[in-house]
């Protein structure tokens, strides 16, 4: 990759109709762990989420609460948004709000751009609209006269336009997509963009005039932009479409555009990735580079819905299991990409057997074996060749399948090396060795070695678990080889990074017991 632009990664941005779910923490700690890879990469990095303030939903909810739809909007960011992000350790480096006006006026720079190019033309829509979607609905997409995905029923609706000419680009979406496979992702994302895209494509009403909750039209203020169509621009307006190249914002855009990733939930596929980059296309600005849409959350076989209470606030997870072992259980337990459930017995035993036991107990030991055999200090560099190679290849492995966003298979990677880690402290019996005074040698290269597969362990899952392995960085006395997200992947499998005779410090246990109540 260039070094001069910017490994550019999105979520979604989310509707302030209600405080967030695990649902929208999953798409965003997801995006978090991929860009703190790149990070320590060392790839330059832009991470963007945000909020989808405008449109029906957002107005309803806010008049059902008598205040103004701002005033909703403002509350509702400040108050459980961002402090979730916070809570949750996502180091996301811009927050992107619909209402802000660096979007709202490159919004309509972009619209009125499109529009004297001829792809905006009058008309008069009817059909069915779903208010949770904020979408109109083709029959295929109701069932028994109502949203699929909701289970609502529909609204007629009637209403003079402005329409977008979505279906001039059928054929270049479809010919984009046949031709760059790795454009829309996992496989049965992009087969069903291309199965819709083969289908009819019908021209998209891009205006509401029913109501003001939304941005002007600029060439007709009485109606508001399509809540989609202004949502979508977000990706590029954060980052200075349409901007002079010279500015500020048109330099951060040449930097950053396209994006690398947008990370996407199934359920907004088509707007994703049929819409979007028609919208793009109609006004020569690049595409995406890929659009990924993960499975749904679901809990006791149903997608993850405030509407239909079975939306879980993060919170009431992490006080139980801690924001580490959140991160963790999300992207190993579930292959991105597929749809998983969530249970508390599943988390548990997962939290017990590989949190706590297979990577918390091989640090507590060790820490506590230096402590008592060797004065609290690392001892002298040594090199088992077998844990050396096998972490050359576990970094690859894990490099490959994080990059690709097979988040589980690259966890997966790293928690086989612990395990092995564990294997060879079972096999080397320090705690045997250590009643020997002559085989003090052997003793310490034990011990060496189980720090420095825990030093590379640490830096692995640093992007995963970002304050245990902070913890447990310090408690190795790594710091004198610099902050933890500072080191490098391609570097990991140096041996002998350890500096012998670094103090040793104990901490609290990185995964505590859960309560046996739990």
């Amino acid at each position: 990759m260039a070094s001069d632009k910017s490994f550019y990664l999105t979520t979604p941005i989310y509707y302030v109709n209600d405080a967030p779910h695990i649902g929208h923490a999953y798409t965003t700690v997801a995006g978090d762990v991929l860009t703190r890879w790149h990070r320590q990469r060392g790839e330059s990095v832009w991470y963007l989420t945000g909020t989808d303030e405008h449109g029906q939903k957002v107005l309803n909810t806010a008049q059902s609460n008598n205040v103004l739809p701002q005033q909703w909007c403002d509350k509702l960011v400040e108050s459980s948004w961002k402090p979730v992000w916070k809570d949750l350790n996502i180091a996301n480096d811009d927050f992107i709000r619909t209402t802000e006006k660096r979007h709202t006026e490159r919004v309509q720079k972009f619209l009125q751009g499109l529009k004297d190019a001829g792809h905006i033309y009058a008309g008069k829509f009817e059909g069915p609209y779903c208010i949770g979607c904020e979408e109109f609905k083709l029959p295929g997409d109701l069932d028994e006269g109502k949203c699929k995905i909701h289970s609502k029923p529909v609204e007629m609706l009637s209403e003079d336009n402005w329409f977008f000419k979505l279906s001039a680009f059928r054929q270049p979406l479809l010919d984009y997509y046949k031709s760059n496979p790795g454009a829309c992702q996992p496989e049965s994302a992009r087969n069903e963009v291309i199965s819709f895209l083969e289908g009819e494509v019908r021209d998209l009403s891009i205006s509401r005039s029913t109501f003001d909750w939304g941005i002007p039209v600029p060439w007709d203020t009485d109606q508001v932009i399509y809540v989609w169509f202004d949502a979508l621009l977000n990706y590029a307006t954060a980052v200075g479409l349409g901007d002079d190249p010279a500015s500020e914002g048109g330099k951060k855009f040449a930097k950053t555009w396209p994006a690398d990733v947008h990370l996407v939930g199934k359920d907004i596929l088509r707007f994703h990735a049929v819409i979007w980059p028609a919208m793009l296309m109609a006004a020569n600005v690049p595409v995406p580079k890929k659009i990924f849409a993960h499975g749904w959350l679901l809990v006791g076989g149903e997608k993850m819905s405030k509407s239909k209470l079975t939306g879980i606030a993060p919170g009431d997870i992490t006080k139980d299991f801690g924001v580490d072992a959140f991160r963790y259980y999300f992207l190993k337990a579930i292959p991105f990409g597929s749809d998983g459930s969530f249970s508390w017995e599943d988390m548990a035993a997962r939290y017990t057997s590989e949190l706590a036991n297979d990577f918390g107990n091989l640090a507590s030991r060790l820490i506590a074996m230096i402590e008592k055999y060797c004065d609290g200090k690392i001892p002298k560099v040594a090199k088992d060749n077998d844990l050396a190679s096998l972490l050359v290849k576990t970094v690859k492995s894990a490099d490959d399948a994080i990059c690709a966003l097979d988040f589980q298979g690259g966890i997966n990677a790293i928690m086989d090396f612990c395990k092995r880690v564990n294997g060879y402290v079972t096999e080397k019996e320090p705690w045997v060795v250590a009643k020997d005074p002559s085989r003090k040698n052997e003793l310490d290269e034990i011990l060496y070695n189980t720090a420095e597969s825990l030093r590379a362990l640490a830096v692995l899952l640093h992007p995963v678990m970002p304050e245990v392995t902070e913890k447990l960085w310090q408690s190795l006395g790594a710091a004198s080889l610099g902050d933890i997200g500072n080191q490098r992947v391609d570097q990991v499998s140096n041996w002998g990074q350890l500096l012998a005779q670094s103090t040793v410090t104990k901490t609290d246990v990185l995964f505590p017991r859960l309560e046996e109540a739990k």
